[in-house]
């Protein structure tokens, strides 16, 4: 931006501050000060020092500051894990609406987009953290997810075959050698395909595309759901906007392995009333991250009483075609396995590749933690009974906000996962008539529907 903009700087401290200003002088309401509106803003602002934490001390090469910092992450969500988790019991929603206009809110939002997505597009790639923390210098190429995407978006191919290896000009094998040297890649016991950082312009112009798109649809989803499921364009575009308002987006809005899961998973949300489609972007979102599978139990429960056929077929359907792409693009059945493992949540019991909170402690204490979790999935499951759009809004984020307990990579900073269902929820109204059985779509309206139109045709 500097280019465009003479002198124009913005560090994620300056940004912060911003941040923290313009969402109370925006969200806050004054005159109910103890509101929960006004707790859950308060809340958001609060995860702002442990992303400064982690991103100074990642600078700084200080490992104490970044485990203080992912410690900060951990502890603010646990929180939001007790406040989502009781979400279901405020009956009372009223519709509390932004202290600016709608014109404003738009305004302030396309400006905001526009800005980060210039600053994806001038400055430094911000794909990966660009720092080194302790030996690891690769450490935003380590999590599943985050490799599996960059595979797609830098067009490498699978490795090649010991024949083929050998008859490779030495020449570009010295270079290669040199370029894993560079990156400090740790081997492994299994075949992986070259997960090197996208480096030449046309890889980089895909990579910062994907980011864009997926940030772009995030937003706009987000506003649909506010438009079409909440009855109020402007609830969505505030909601919209204090997504964009968060430091967060401004620091990690870059990153593939953040934005493309939540593109996915708000507009799972968004097609709720087509269980069919739902399942299915909710089956491409598990087979990138593999946390969203947790969500299918939630699912089949809101589903229960109509349309849970299709979005089990769905969801099959959406992980059945991960599974095929990453059998295409493999090249070989080692491979193959080796990535199909690392989707289906291989890597989740890792004793490698730990960076944050738990870098520092010894794997075990992650055993009672995953089994909460997987409790916690369950009873959301179960409880509450009687379960509507707002109740599945909450209870989702919910599940993708303590997978961050169990992330051994960077878990606590992948806060794109939860953040847009967690916005949302704080904005949402009463929504208990959106049940399945008022709110899902059956397949005989939509072709009474298509042949109602097709009558009223003139001849």
């Amino acid at each position: 931006m500097q280019d465009i903009l003479f002198e124009y700087e913005l560090n994620p401290t300056t940004w912060a501050y911003l941040s923290a200003l313009l969402t109370i002088g925006i969200y806050f309401k004054f005159n109910r000060l103890f509101s929960v509106r006004n707790l859950d803003l308060l809340g958001l602002i609060i995860f702002s020092p442990g992303l400064l934490l982690v991103f100074y001390g990642m600078v700084k090469k200080d490992p104490s500051l970044v485990q203080f910092g992912f410690a900060w992450l951990l502890a603010v969500g646990l929180l939001f894990v007790v406040r989502l988790f009781l979400d279901p019991l405020m009956v009372r929603r009223p519709m509390l609406d932004p202290n600016l206009s709608a014109s404003g809110l738009t305004f302030t939002g396309i400006a905001i987009l526009v800005f980060l997505t210039a600053n994806v597009v001038s400055e430094r790639p911000p794909n990966r953290l660009e720092f080194e923390l302790a030996s690891d210098a690769s450490s935003g190429l380590q999590s599943p997810g985050c490799r599996f995407l960059y595979f797609l978006a830098s067009f490498r191919n699978a490795p090649k075959s010991a024949e083929q290896e050998a008859q490779q000009q030495p020449d570009d094998n010295r270079k290669q050698q040199q370029r894993q040297q560079r990156q400090q890649v740790p081997k492994r016991s299994q075949p992986k395909a070259d997960w090197t950082h996208p480096s030449d312009n046309a890889q980089m112009v895909v990579s910062r595309t994907i980011a864009i798109l997926a940030q772009l649809a995030t937003v706009i989803g987000i506003a649909l759901i506010g438009y079409y499921h909440f009855g109020s364009l402007q609830t969505g575009t505030a909601a919209a906007v204090l997504y964009l308002l968060l430091p967060y987006v401004g620091q990690m809005g870059g990153r593939i392995d953040h934005v493309v899961p939540a593109a996915l998973l708000v507009w799972a949300m968004a097609a709720y009333r087509r269980p069919l489609i739902s399942g299915f972007i909710l089956g491409l979102a598990g087979g990138l991250i593999f946390y969203p599978l947790f969500l299918l139990p939630l699912g089949c429960s809101y589903y229960w009483q109509r349309g849970l056929r299709r979005f089990v077929l769905g969801a099959l359907l959406g992980i059945l075609v991960m599974v095929v792409f990453v059998i295409c693009v493999s090249g070989s059945p080692e491979l193959a396995r080796s990535q199909l493992q690392q989707m289906f949540g291989d890597t989740i019991f890792s004793r490698e590749d730990l960076v944050g909170f738990w870098q520092a402690y010894h794997r075990a204490y992650r055993i009672p933690v995953l089994a909460v979790f997987v409790v916690l999935c369950g009873s959301l499951a179960l409880w509450p009974a009687q379960k509507n759009f707002g109740t599945l809004l909450s209870c989702s984020a919910t599940v993708m906000l303590a997978s961050q307990f169990c992330q051994g990579f960077e878990g606590g900073l992948y806060m794109a996962w939860y953040l847009p269902l967690l916005v949302l929820t704080t904005f949402r109204p009463n929504l208990e008539d959106r049940v399945a059985l008022n709110a899902v779509i059956e397949r005989r309206a939509l072709w009474v529907g298509r042949l109602a139109r097709r009558n009223r045709r003139p001849a």
